[in-house]
């Protein structure tokens, strides 16, 4: 039981990750869109410092490790295959429902699995 509890704290841990990473990357975006940064490098710029904040928050708090260069590399991956996997579910739902938004909502429970799953066991073990 106590385990269980404590895979479930680290859960929740690693979903708050994810919300904070989301705010930075969108806080970002917005501040530099609002100081007239031009749009590819405000996008750029806020899933940039969203990417490392999730990493270091993940590598230091959801599983207390030390990141390193090879974790980095794994973590990429990950996001890499994430990424890819994202845009199999919006087009899959584009081509089903003829809309985006559903295939977007399941690729994020399956992204945060994922993400999850493979930071626990791969990227920060």
């Amino acid at each position: 039981m106590r385990e269980l509890m404590q895979r479930q704290r680290q859960l929740a841990t690693y979903l708050a990750g994810g919300v904070l990473s989301a705010a930075i990357d969108i806080g970002l975006m917005q501040g530099a869109l609002w100081m007239d940064v031009p749009l590819v490098a405000a996008v750029s710029a806020g899933f940039l410092a969203g990417l490392l904040f999730n990493f270091l928050f993940h590598a230091h708090i959801t599983f207390q490790q030390t990141p390193s260069g090879a974790a980095l590399a794994r973590y990429l991956t990950v996001v890499a295959f994430n990424y890819l996997l994202t845009l199999a579910c919006v087009a899959l739902s584009v081509q089903l429902a003829g809309m985006a938004l559903p295939g977007k909502l399941v690729s994020l429970v399956l992204v945060a699995g994922i993400g999850f799953t493979l930071g626990k066991r791969w990227v920060f073990n």
